[in-house]
């Protein structure tokens, strides 16, 4: 795949399709453009796992997620620097969005305790003690060198507490996000990495919309919507997404953090979402589930043992006009370290071709109609995960 040239950072909407929300646009960083929508593999600690990065770029990848969290505690933000930043570090020259480390404060709560200042926490690597404040979550970002960073957030799940004994406790954790895009605003000093702030507000559409209108006019250039994929159901976060975009700055790009399975993807982009990041993918691939246009496959289920077909007839990637699905099966059962790389391999290919299809309706004004024939599979038994797992 070719590198779409790099230009000033910033993102312009090329085209609206005429049916609906959503958009195709193109969103410049100094290393290229993520022509959205666009979906970012993750690589946590600077490497999407057994896939390098000329596997990534042959299934179509544009761009990469790192963590500030994990890479501040090893290598730290300063080694890496100091060998010429993230993006020599990894051999990937192609755009970088590092997150905040909001997602691990939650997630690593046990190691972690949170105060108007920031978070202090016990590092899960060494057991030292670690400070982590919206002023130094802006100066890791930028040591480290990414395109793309985001401010410092708090959250908790959702779940099904969305009644109101839970709205006060879910707006102080907004106002206190606020107070720390603040802070991280003014501490942003680099002109070539664009700053997203977060929109919170739980599973309240009301403190949603409170915090998109407010988060926007602190005077963000893109906005990210985080806290979902840990427990709300399909139908609340999509009406939580509408209700966010329809406050946010219509120039602006829109980033859904976390999320998700395919139809998630679809969702979201029909309602005006633009760029993606997921540990779905590669994680599923890794414990032999698979993503097919007919539907995820187990493929530790005994029918493919014999089974001389592709993962899927109609994809394109390395993986399905090579190997069998009876071969990547075998893979699995002998503990092969093939297997999972084939088959996080195959899944990133179905998801970055997905929003290339997406994008491409989209310009030809007939994304509703393509949107409507794509299978809507079962997700029975499928728990949704956030990308920094």
């Amino acid at each position: 795949m070719d590198r779409v040239s790099a230009g000033a950072p910033g993102f312009e909407v090329e085209h609206r399709d005429a049916g609906g929300a959503a958009r195709a646009g193109r969103l410049a960083t100094s290393h290229g453009a993520l022509l959205t929508p666009a979906f970012l593999p993750v690589g946590t600690y600077g490497s999407v796992r057994g896939l390098t990065p000329q596997d990534l770029i042959e299934v179509g990848t544009q761009g990469l997620l790192t963590n500030t969290y994990h890479l501040h505690l090893r290598p730290g933000e300063q080694r890496v620097a100091d060998l010429g930043g993230l993006h020599r570090f990894m051999g990937w020259d192609g755009p970088i969005l590092t997150d905040s480390g909001g997602y691990q404060v939650y997630s690593l709560d046990r190691f972690a305790k949170r105060d108007e200042d920031g978070v202090s926490f016990r590092s899960p690597v060494d057991g030292s003690l670690a400070r982590l404040t919206p002023e130094s979550c802006i100066a890791i970002q930028a040591a480290l060198g990414a395109d793309l960073i985001v401010t410092l957030d708090e959250f908790e799940p959702i779940g099904t507490a969305t009644d109101s004994s839970e709205a006060h406790e879910v707006r102080n954790q907004m106002e206190r996000t606020l107070r720390w895009a603040e802070r991280c605003r003014d501490a942003h000093a680099r002109p070539d990495q664009l700053l997203f702030g977060i929109v919170q507000g739980g599973g309240f559409g009301d403190l949603r919309a409170e915090s998109a209108e407010r988060t926007a006019a602190l005077g963000f250039d893109a906005f990210a919507i985080g806290g979902l994929g840990v427990g709300e159901s399909e139908l609340l976060r999509c009406d939580l997404v509408e209700r966010v975009v329809a406050v946010l700055p219509e120039p602006a790009p829109r980033y859904l953090m976390g999320i998700g399975f395919p139809q998630d993807l679809i969702d979201a982009v029909a309602r005006g979402v633009d760029l993606f990041d997921c540990v779905i993918p590669t994680r599923h691939g890794r414990h032999g589930s698979v993503f097919t246009r007919e539907g995820p496959l187990n493929l530790r289920n005994a029918r493919f043992r014999d089974d001389p077909g592709p993962l899927d007839a109609s994809c394109a990637c390395p993986v399905c006009a090579r190997f069998s699905r009876a071969y990547l099966r075998h893979l699995l059962d002998a503990g092969e370290l093939l297997a999972p790389r084939l088959l996080s391999w195959h899944n990133l290919a179905h998801y970055l071709s997905l929003l290339r299809e997406a994008r491409t309706a989209i310009l030809e004004n007939r994304f509703e109609e393509w949107r409507s024939a794509w299978p809507k599979p079962t997700r029975a038994g499928e728990a949704q995960e956030h990308s920094s797992g």
